[in-house]
C-alpha cells in the first residue's frame, strides 16, 4: 500500500533533478553568447602565441589552443574610431562617414541609420553591454546606449584625450576625461590604474546576471593605448616593462571572463574573440607595442598597421588548436556572427562577408576577392589580393631613422612619399622588403581593376574619384 507513495517520491525527485539540470545548463537550442574583447593599439607580436619574446599571456595562449588563431586577420583601418566603426557595422568606415579618431565634442559619430552588432543581436532577444572605450561620437545621440547596448561603463574616446596629454596647451586643449555609466558621467579620471580591473569586474557581473539569457558582451579595453596605466597587482611583473605589465593585466582580464563563463556553464556555447583595433603607435617607443615581423605600425597602410593578433574560441563548434592563414577582415565579423546566431543582416549595404566556413575549416578561400586599405579621409592606399599586397602612390609616416619616444613622450615621425606602385608577396616577404611590381605586371593590372571598381563605389580622395555608394552617414545634418 506504500507503493504509490514511493512512485510519487521518485517522480518528484526526477522532475526536481531535471529542472535543476536544465537551470544550470543552457538549452541545446539556445543561440550562442558572443564575447568580443578588443584592445587598443596592440601590436601583432604582443601576445605569447604570436611569438612575443618577453610578454606572458597564458590566458590568450590557452584560448588559441582551445580554438583558432588567425595569422592574416586585418582591422578595418589603422586608427581608433574608423576601426571600431568597421568591426561593429560590417562596413568599410569610409562608407559610413567615420574617419580617423574622433575627438571630444565631435560633430561626427555613428548614425542612427546604421546597424551595429549589438542592435542586430538585440533584435533576437540578446542582452547587450559594452565595458570600455566607445569612440564613435560623444554627443548623446552617438552614445552606445543609443546604438543597441543595454549597458555601458567606460570612456567616450581615447584615454589620452585629457588635460594630461603631453601636447596639452600647444596642439590640444582637451577637457577632463569623463567616465560614463550608461548616459551619465559619474566621474572624471585623473588616475586610470584601476580601469582595466573595473571593466573586468563589470564584465564578470554582466555574465553572472545574464547566465539565463543569450548575450553580447563587448569589452573594448582603453589599454595599451598611451598613457599606459596598470594596477598594483601587475606593476613591475613583465620583462617588457610597463607596456608588458599592461598586456599581462589585459590577459588576466581575459582569464577572468573565461572563468565566469565556465562557472555559469556557458563556455561551450560562447564564441569568444580576442583582437585589437590597429597596430602599435611606434612614436611612443618603449610605451608602444611591436608589430614585428611586419612593417610600420598604426597610422599607415603597411602590414604592421592593420594585421592584428586574432584568436577565437567556441568549444561546441570549432575544432581546437588550429592556425589559419586565410585573409579575413574585421568587416567580416558582423555577417559571421549573424550566420552563427541566426540574426538578420542589416537592411542596408554592408561590405563584410561571413567567414564562418573558413573558421570551421570547410574552406581555405578568403570570403572576399580582395580587401581595401583606406586611411585618412577616404584615401585608398593599398589592396590585399590573395598572396599579394599592392600600394598606390601616397604619403606615409615612419619612425625609421628617427629617435623614438620614451616613457610616455612621443618621438617625431618622418614623412615619406611613395612615388610609384609597389607590390609585395606578403606570404613569402612578410616584412615587405622586396617590391616585385615590375616582375608581375599582370597582377598589378588585375589589382588596379579591382581598385577602380572600389573607387567607383566608395571614392578615393587620392585620385579625386567620387564614389556612388558613400553614405557619409556619420555626419550630422
Amino acid at each position: 500500500m506504500y507503493r504509490p507513495l514511493v512512485y510519487i517520491l521518485i517522480f518528484t525527485c526526477f522532475i526536481s533533478c531535471k529542472s535543476k539540470t536544465e537551470k544550470e545548463s543552457p538549452k541545446a537550442d539556445r543561440p550562442p553568447n558572443i564575447v568580443l574583447i578588443f584592445t587598443d593599439d596592440q601590436g601583432y607580436e604582443d601576445i605569447g602565441v604570436f611569438r612575443s619574446p618577453n610578454i606572458l599571456t597564458p590566458n590568450v595562449d590557452q584560448m588559441a589552443k582551445d580554438g583558432v588563431k588567425l595569422t592574416s586577420y586585418y582591422s578595418a583601418q589603422p586608427i581608433c574610431s574608423a576601426s571600431r566603426a568597421g568591426i561593429l557595422t560590417g562596413c568599410y568606415p569610409n562608407r559610413i562617414g567615420i574617419h580617423n579618431a574622433l575627438g571630444p565634442g565631435s560633430p561626427v559619430g555613428i548614425n542612427a541609420t546604421e546597424t551595429t552588432i549589438a542592435e542586430m543581436l538585440k533584435a533576437k532577444g540578446y542582452k547587450t553591454a559594452i565595458y570600455g572605450k566607445w569612440h564613435l561620437g560623444d554627443d548623446q545621440k552617438f552614445l552606445p546606449t543609443r546604438h543597441g547596448f543595454d549597458e555601458w561603463f567606460g570612456i567616450p574616446y581615447s584615454n589620452d584625450m585629457w588635460p594630461h596629454h603631453p601636447w596639452q596647451g600647444t596642439v590640444f586643449n582637451f577637457p577632463p576625461l569623463p567616465l560614463y555609466q550608461n548616459e551619465t558621467v559619474i566621474d572624471t579620471l585623473e588616475d586610470q590604474s584601476q580601469l582595466t580591473t573595473q571593466l573586468t569586474e563589470k564584465s564578470v557581473d554582466f555574465i553572472n546576471r545574464n547566465k539565463d539569457n543569450p548575450f553580447f558582451l563587448y569589452v573594448p579595453h582603453p589599454q595599451p593605448h598611451v598613457p599606459l596605466f596598470v594596477s598594483d597587482k601587475f606593476k613591475g611583473k613583465s620583462e617588457r616593462g610597463l607596456y608588458g605589465d599592461v598586456i599581462m593585466e589585459i590577459d588576466w582580464s581575459v582569464g577572468q571572463i573565461i572563468e565566469a563563463l565556465k562557472k555559469n556553464g556557458l563556455e561551450d556555447n560562447t564564441m569568444i574573440i580576442f583582437t585589437s583595433d590597429n597596430g602599435p603607435w611606434l612614436a611612443y617607443g618603449n610605451h608602444a607595442g611591436s608589430a614585428l615581423p611586419f612593417r610600420e605600425g598604426k597610422g599607415t597602410a603597411w602590414e604592421g598597421a592593420q594585421r592584428e593578433p586574432f584568436v577565437m574560441k567556441y568549444p561546441s563548434k570549432l575544432t581546437p588548436n588550429r592556425t589559419l592563414d586565410t585573409p579575413i577582415m574585421a568587416i567580416d565579423l558582423l555577417p559571421t556572427i549573424a550566420e552563427v546566431t541566426g540574426a538578420q543582416l542589416p537592411d542596408r549595404t554592408i561590405d563584410g562577408v561571413s567567414a564562418w566556413n573558413v573558421l570551421t575549416g570547410q574552406s581555405t578561400e578568403s570570403p572576399q576577392e580582395a580587401y581595401f586599405f583606406y586611411y585618412r579621409v577616404n584615401e585608398l592606399m593599398g589592396v590585399r589580393y590573395g598572396k599579394w599586397k599592392l600600394y598606390f602612390p601616397h604619403r606615409y609616416r615612419t619612425m625609421n631613422g628617427q629617435e623614438p619616444g620614451k616613457d610616455g613622450l612621443p618621438g617625431e615621425y618622418r614623412m615619406v612619399d611613395m612615388e610609384d606602385i609597389e607590390l609585395y608577396d606578403v606570404t613569402q616577404d612578410i616584412s615587405e622588403t622586396k617590391n616585385v611590381a615590375a616582375e608581375n605586371p599582370e597582377v598589378v593590372e588585375k589589382i588596379k581593376k579591382l581598385a577602380d571598381g572600389m573607387r567607383a563605389r566608395l571614392g578615393d580622395a587620392l585620385t579625386e574619384v567620387e564614389g556612388s555608394e558613400n553614405r557619409e552617414s556619420g555626419k550630422v545634418d
